[in-house]
């Protein structure tokens, strides 16, 4: 169902997203690396989800932000625990598609009582994919957290990725990102010092949708749930909300549970407002600076100078280097992008949010 609020899992629940699912699957078949990148709520998590269950080997998903919410930072011993438990089919911390999980004995590869290291995993893994005839793909969800990973920031898990692409056959990755410019940075493929340097890699990247298939995307949504909701009504959501599908599927689900356009469309935006302005205090305390220019580039102040101006006036001076700093950095967080010179917010929900 178009509405359902939850990460989708089968292709008959996704709009639009055919040529995005095709390419990740053909990533996972042809590459032993790729990312799915995209800015937040633009249904990253769901397309991962319908490729790992379509591919032809066995798809290993693992969410980055619950391994690092549990303390702040992401440890060898989590990850290793959330792989055996996915294998061994305890509890919803993932899932494991592609072949039947009985114990923890599988396609006639035992999982040793203490396999305590990643590459342990790594190569039982390998191991297994070989014995089923299969590729294994690890696919990290939100894989910019895995920065957190160890006390050298992720060197650890980005060697052993490193060892498993140039010795383990059956193994493929996937990474998907919001904050992408920090997730080509955590990975480090065209960076010298990474252990991943120089490695082939696929990319493919999640877009909002265009306005005429946000309104599509209502109209296929209530048709599903039989409401018959009036043209202007599904403009006003679209003009308001623009081509999110997370923030889409929010006001769907609530005018299809509610009944109620008005009270559908602010239950969205103050849903999506409580959890923009978390984030935005997040930011804040990186540096205060950051909201001062998100707040000039939703105000229309779209050049540097215009930016530095802004800041200044409310903050004292900033030098040039320290501001382009601080906007190279909100570009790889995706917060903003810079088209011909001019900077936007990418976000039109974000933007609205910081202007009032």
């Amino acid at each position: 169902m178009l509405f359902d609020p939850r990460p989708k899992e089968r292709r008959s629940e996704i709009f639009d997203r055919d040529e995005e699912i095709k390419a990740l699957l053909e990533g996972m078949k042809n590459y032993p690396i790729t990312l799915l990148i995209g800015i937040r709520r633009v249904g990253k998590s769901s397309i991962l989800r319908v490729a790992l269950n379509e591919c032809e080997g066995i798809g290993i998903y693992i969410d980055a932000r619950r391994l690092y919410s549990t303390g702040g930072s992401v440890s060898q011993a989590a990850l290793v625990g959330e792989i055996r438990n996915i294998l061994a089919g305890k509890g919803h911390v993932g899932f494991l598609r592609g072949i039947s999980v009985e114990r923890v004995t599988i396609a006639g590869v035992q999982l040793k009582p203490r396999e305590t290291t990643f590459v342990d995993l790594l190569e039982f893994l390998n191991s297994l994919g070989r014995k089923a005839g299969k590729k294994v793909i690890i696919a990290f969800d939100e894989a910019q957290y895995l920065r957190f990973y160890g006390s050298r920031g992720g060197k650890e898990l980005l060697a052993a990725i490193a060892y498993a692409y140039d010795s383990l056959e059956s193994l493929g990755f996937v990474f998907t990102g919001s904050e992408v410019g920090l997730l080509h940075d955590f990975l480090g493929l065209e960076d010298y010092s990474s252990p991943l340097y120089g490695r082939i890699y696929e990319e493919v990247e999640v877009k909002p949708f265009r306005r005429e298939l946000s309104r599509e995307f209502l109209r296929r949504g209530f048709e599903e749930v039989n409401m018959r909701v009036p043209a202007e009504e599904i403009e006003a959501a679209v003009e308001e909300l623009d081509g999110i599908p997370g923030w889409l599927v929010e006001f769907g689900f609530h005018y299809w549970k509610r009944g109620d356009f008005e009270r559908a469309l602010d239950m969205t935006m103050r849903k999506a407002r409580a959890l923009i302005r978390e984030e935005l205090l997040e930011l804040e305390k990186r540096s205060g600076r950051y909201k001062l220019i998100l707040h000039a580039v939703a105000m229309g102040l779209t050049s540097w100078s215009s930016i530095k101006d802004y800041v200044e006036a409310r903050a004292g001076p900033i030098t040039n280097a320290r501001l382009s700093e601080l906007l190279r950095n909100l570009e790889k967080m995706g917060w903003i992008t810079k088209e011909e010179g001019k900077y936007r917010i990418i976000d039109p929900i974000v933007e609205k949010v910081l202007k009032e």
